[in-house]
């Protein structure tokens, strides 16, 4: 192969993640999707993760079409037992894990004095017990060979109170615990594990929110970037943090919001030194 090929090749691998196995979570639409989707191109084996089957067969017969190894499994990461067959489906049939993505997640609404008790503990089951669950089992494969990479995807929710979506903040917050406890107990086995905080992402679940005319440009004028975010977005992201790139990345958090946490004295009107009224009008 000639010097010019071999570069060729090496820049197409440049995350250095062919030939690995990545299993993502919430896999079938969204973020997820585009992780996985990111992660196929990038050469790795891909385990599809989700309680919707219909969409992750579809997301893996799509990959599969353009060349890429994929393998979807219905599973609900609140559930051990599920999360443990699946766990030893993906390692039977595409090797052991290199890289998890917990991304799947849920949201029930209530204000905190009216949410029901079931709705908080189904929220808290999946967006932070199952965290812990997929992490433990597939890293459990990782630590037995002394390396790999766990993204947890978290909230900037978890970060700053979401009023009225029950457990949702809370579990969030739990989650970026629970992400450098991990990085602390597994760090010395070869097992990074950072977290990202999406901002506002545009996807299917949030889609309806824009059907209000003039949502999306109040929404955008709060963002330092001037936009709201795609699944693409949170999915370059989380790739970097699966790669040997990210080799001493670990603990840590990265807010990936547009720069709208950075906004908060911005949006507090001073006249002659901002114009926040003129960007985010009260109606379009």
């Amino acid at each position: 192969m000639s010097a010019a090929l071999l570069s060729v090749v090496a820049e197409a691998d440049w995350l250095g993640l062919a030939g690995r196995t990545i299993v993502v979570t919430g896999a079938a639409s969204g973020i997820g999707a585009a992780v996985a989707e990111g992660a196929a191109r990038a050469g790795a084996r891909v385990a599809l993760l989700d309680r919707d089957a219909a969409g992750a067969e579809r997301l893996a017969a799509a990959l599969a079409a353009r060349g890429h190894r994929a393998l979807a499994l219905q599973c609900d990461i609140s559930d051990e037992a599920g999360v443990l067959a699946a766990a030893a489906r993906v390692e039977a049939e595409l090797g052991p894990a290199d890289g998890l993505v917990n991304n799947a997640g849920l949201l029930r609404a209530g204000a905190l004095g009216e949410v029901s008790l079931a709705d908080w503990n189904a929220v808290l089951g999946v967006n932070l017990t199952g965290y812990l669950l997929c992490s433990r089992s597939f890293g459990a494969q990782m630590t037995a060979r002394g390396r790999g990479s766990i993204v947890n995807v978290a909230s900037i929710a978890g970060c700053h109170p979401q009023t009225r979506s029950g457990a949702y903040s809370a579990s969030k917050a739990g989650v970026l615990l629970l992400s450098r406890q991990m990085a602390a107990e597994w760090g010395p086995a070869g097992v990074r594990s950072n977290a990202i905080c999406p901002g506002m992402i545009r996807t299917a679940l949030s889609e309806k929110f824009y059907e209000q005319p003039g949502l999306e440009q109040r929404r955008a004028a709060i963002t330092a970037s001037r936009r709201i975010g795609r699944p693409d977005d949170i999915a370059e992201v989380a790739l970097f943090l699966l790669s040997d790139r990210a080799g001493y990345v670990n603990g840590a958090e990265l807010m990936v919001d547009g720069g709208m946490s950075a906004m908060l004295m911005d949006l507090v009107p001073r006249p002659g030194f901002n114009d926040s009224a003129e960007r985010a009008p009260a109606a379009a």
